[in-house]
């Protein structure tokens, strides 16, 4: 390997998942120069999935979601600092306090913030939260040991359908609005909405469906409830605005990179493209700031909102960055996600987004215990488990071998059904909660004026 690579300075912008991930696999991998991990929050790296869930119930604190260190990194954190941008030609990226630094190489693992309120005077009454953060967390969680009359939570997305289910198994009353036609329909589509929708009724979610909030009410500064484009009224003293996620690119708008509101595009080794497509070798992303091809999708540019996702990326973007062109490995692996919300484990592998048509492939609606593979153009892209997690293995080699679908069912327990489906995936322009998984296409990000060089 070349020596160059193991030394010089790398900055990462991102102190989360991602950019801990990539740290230590920098350290791994035998990086010895100077490395900067630049974080917007004062805290140090933490756990995102227990805040919808553990931390809500109140089982875990959220200060307690720290993740886990693998090894020390010998890096210099500057936590509590916002990066404003990045200067391409001189190399370096400039940070909120006037900071300047310079770098050999940068690692972009900015992932996203909660979508807000869109009317600020409403945003800002007392008790509208949004979840995104541990402060987030810890705030949303204090209000409900409060035990308020009635929640109302904007959005039937995964974080959404979580914050339905912790308030639920409170004991607390809910009311969950949502745009679309069923909760988790843009993660995985209306034949897996319609399930979603029997088991929130089941656990006495006042579901509304197909609808909007016009506004959010309040008296003296604190909320009061909310009114649906319905014409109904509902009365809330806490509202949860889970309307999905914004990639944080903005202070990358000057950049000179492919960045927009879809996240940056990079290349399957995670390097990222410039605004004219061309790839760099000195500025790389992962994460789920991260738009990257995949040939299991066509080739899609996928933006994913997971955690292993994440996890995975950054640790290939870490091996590239000091590694020299043939020992380059491409980011592959096969997506997958997991939720747990009113007594059911969902996990999910592939992109049920990608498919025209699902399949029950085993277990049963009825009994809560299934498995649902999705299919596209004749073979599988996706398998979703509804606690009967251990068969996905099995799917998931079928997703990466492009194997037909529907599936072959030998050896494995038939369903009572075996007629695919449509998956009925919907534009997410007609939902609440934005999609986990978004397949953005080939389209620019914005209008470009393209130059003519000269000879």
């Amino acid at each position: 390997m070349s020596d160059d690579l193991k030394n010089g300075r790398i900055v990462i912008v991102g102190a989360s998942l991602a950019g801990l991930r990539a740290a230590e696999t920098l350290r791994d991998e035998g990086f010895t120069g100077e490395l900067t991990v630049v974080g917007e929050e004062r805290l140090p790296p933490y756990d995102r999935p227990p805040l919808s869930k553990q931390v809500l119930l109140g089982r875990v604190r959220a200060e307690e979601t720290a993740l886990p260190r693998r090894r020390e990194v010998d890096a210099q954190w500057k936590l509590g600092v916002r990066a404003t941008g990045v200067d391409g030609d001189g190399k370096q990226v400039l940070l909120a306090n006037g900071e300047q630094l310079p770098f050999d190489r940068l690692l972009i693992a900015t992932g996203t913030r909660a979508r807000p309120w869109p009317k600020a005077e409403q945003a800002a009454l007392d008790g509208v939260f949004t979840l995104r953060t541990a402060e987030d967390a810890a705030g949303l969680a204090e209000r409900l040991d409060a035990g308020p009359k009635r929640v109302l939570v904007i959005g039937a997305g995964f974080t959404g359908s979580e914050i339905a289910s912790a308030c639920r198994e409170r004991g607390l009353a809910v009311t969950v609005a949502e745009r679309g036609p069923a909760p988790l329909v843009g993660a995985l589509g209306g034949a897996f909405g319609a399930l979603a929708a029997k088991v929130q009724l089941a656990h006495g979610v006042d579901l509304r469906c197909g609808v909007t909030v016009s506004a959010l009410t309040g008296r003296a500064g604190r909320l009061t409830g909310a009114e649906l484009s319905d014409g109904s009224r509902i009365e809330a003293d806490v509202a949860v605005v889970a309307l999905g996620a914004v990639r944080n690119t903005e202070w990358l708008a000057e950049s000179g990179l492919a960045a927009g509101p879809r996240g940056v595009a990079c290349d399957a080794g995670c390097r990222a493209f410039n605004m004219y497509g061309i790839v760099t070798d000195d500025v790389f992303v992962a994460g789920d700031v991260a738009r990257f091809p995949h040939p299991l999708f066509e080739y899609q540019l996928l933006s994913l909102e997971h955690w292993g996702n994440a996890v995975a990326q950054a640790e290939v973007a870490a091996h590239n960055m000091v590694s020299p062109g043939p020992q380059r490995r491409p980011h592959l692996s096969v997506p997958s996600f997991w939720s747990s919300q009113f007594g059911l484990n969902i996990k999910s592998v592939g992109v049920p987004t990608f498919s025209d048509h699902v399949v029950l492939a085993q277990g049963s609606v009825e009994e809560r215990r299934l498995v649902a593979v999705y299919g596209y153009r004749g073979r599988i892209t996706a398998a979703v488990s509804v606690n009967r997690a251990k068969w996905l293995e099995h799917y998931q080699r079928l997703i990466e071998a492009a194997a037909p679908f529907p599936p072959d069912w030998d050896g494995v327990e038939p369903p009572a059904s075996r007629i695919p489906v449509p998956s009925d995936v919907p534009d997410p322009k007609v939902l609440s909660h934005g999609p986990t998984v978004a397949l953005t296409g080939h389209l620019p990000d914005r209008r470009l004026t393209l130059r003519r060089w000269g000879g």
